[in-house]
């Protein structure tokens, strides 16, 4: 097989953002990314704004340095923009310990996420058939 028929070219365009070191665990990221996947990213940034979870913060930061990237690399459409991709992966674990009684000790684990969220262009039906 040659190399050309090995390259696959997407005809959808994304961009991608990437946040490294955020202080939360994979765990809970997780359910909020599933519940953004899929959405337009303003639904996506209301949703987060008014979540109760800390981490959503910084999930909503990421998504809207994806947004400016688009907007400002690529020139596309952030009306248009929906989240294609967003999943976290582990880092590192800082470890730390608390003193207990009788000598003991308890460790402590802090762990760190990296965050990616990819966004595409949500191509609209026409009327004639065709997508644009």
């Amino acid at each position: 097989m040659s190399k050309e028929l090995k390259k696959k070219v997407d005809p959808i365009m994304k961009v991608k953002s990437i946040n490294k070191s955020i202080r939360s665990s994979t765990r809970k990221m997780k359910p909020i990314l599933r519940g953004i996947v899929g959405k337009k990213v303003e639904y996506a940034i209301r949703d987060l704004s008014f979540s109760d979870k800390r981490v959503s913060k910084d999930i909503k930061k990421t998504i809207s340095s994806a947004v400016s990237n688009a907007e400002n690399n690529f020139q596309m459409d952030i009306d248009s923009l929906i989240i294609k991709e967003a999943y976290c992966g582990k880092q590192v674990v800082m470890k730390r310990f608390r003193a207990r009684a009788k000598g003991r000790a308890a460790g402590i684990k802090k762990p760190y996420s990296n965050l990616t969220v990819i966004l595409a262009e949500n191509k609209k039906e026409v009327k004639d058939g065709t997508k644009s």
